[in-house]
């Protein structure tokens, strides 16, 4: 990974005032993106894609609210690398690159509901919005 911040300001704090399943589904479009390009072909493309998802994995593992979910993010960004790095694409290695990418597109999806929910009914958020655990309840 280059030495290159692509999220400055994500970087410099921005990024710990997002709850967990914001980041997640943030990681989600990068990752997505990675998938995206890696499947065209366009290796610069993916590169960027790529690089600014492992970016966002390690923001969110750099984050002391989530210490009790280190181990489910770390796994995450592992198969991630795992899935992409020198690989050849096959029809295995498409399921399995849909499959990781459905799984993030539920943080996202769950980020955008309670954004709205928010905007049209008030606030959603938890007594406990720092809970390392805080909205996973829907993904277990």
């Amino acid at each position: 990974m280059s030495e290159k911040i692509y999220h400055k300001e994500l970087a410099a704090g921005g990024w710990k005032k997002l709850s967990l399943i914001e980041q997640m589904g943030n990681i989600g479009s990068e990752v997505g993106r990675s998938i995206n390009w890696f499947k065209k072909g366009d290796k610069e493309r993916f590169n960027i894609a790529f690089e600014k998802a492992l970016e966002l994995f390690d923001l969110t593992l750099d984050d002391v609210r989530w210490k009790g979910r280190k181990k489910e993010i770390a796994r995450s960004r592992e198969v991630f690398c795992t899935l992409l790095f020198d690989t050849e694409l096959t029809d295995a290695l498409i399921i399995e690159l849909d499959s990781f990418d459905k799984y993030f597109l539920w943080f996202a999806i769950a980020a955008n509901e309670r954004k709205y929910r928010a905007r049209n009914y008030g606030s959603v958020r938890s007594s406990r919005p720092d809970s390392e655990t805080e909205g996973l309840e829907l993904f277990r």
